[in-house]
């Protein structure tokens, strides 16, 4: 197994399942995010807030582009990576794209829990972030939709059920393979 990328939306799980997937199958785990975040030093919010999304955005695409010439390595994209430029068709391309999706309502139970870290979100009460997130997926969808393989995370509250989450993309990849 080459590549492995997965896609879907903040607060889904990909970090999570990402690195215990990673060790099942026996590849380096890297998440998009920090790679960038180790590259330039800077965090994503400093990034976002010095250069502007449209910047980021560049150098999110160099950034994937970079990754994506590794051998056996599971990638964890940021929610947004697949919507822009061809990045999606780069990742199905290069490797095996894993659709990792639930429903607004667990995302959004999800992302309550994780707001202040998120600054697009940070501001939002419960009503304005259901309509953010129920606005933001569907324009979304269109991209992930785009993935080889989909995964619904629809319970990922005990380590049970990650790991449950786990294997069953880990027998989807052996089985796509």
């Amino acid at each position: 197994m080459k590549r492995v990328f997965l896609v879907g939306y903040m607060g889904v799980g990909k970090t999570t399942i990402g690195k215990i997937l990673s060790k099942e199958l026996d590849v380096e785990f890297i998440d998009l995010d920090k790679y960038i975040e180790n590259r330039y030093r800077k965090t994503i919010q400093e990034i976002f807030s010095e250069k502007g999304e449209d910047k980021f955005r560049i150098i999110e695409r160099e950034m994937l582009r970079e990754v994506s010439t590794f051998q056996n390595v599971l990638i964890s994209t940021g929610g947004g990576t697949p919507c822009f430029f061809d990045n999606m068709e780069v990742m199905n391309r290069r490797g095996i794209t894993v659709y990792v999706k639930a429903s607004v309502e667990q995302l959004v139970s999800r992302l309550v829990a994780s707001k202040n870290v998120r600054p697009i979100i940070r501001n939002k009460s419960p009503e304005e972030l259901k309509q953010f997130v129920t606005e933001h997926l569907a324009h979304r969808e269109n991209y992930y939709s785009k993935a080889n393989l989909t995964y619904s995370t629809e319970l990922l509250v005990s380590v049970a059920h990650v790991n449950e989450s786990v294997m069953a993309i880990k027998k989807m990849l052996l089985n796509n393979n």
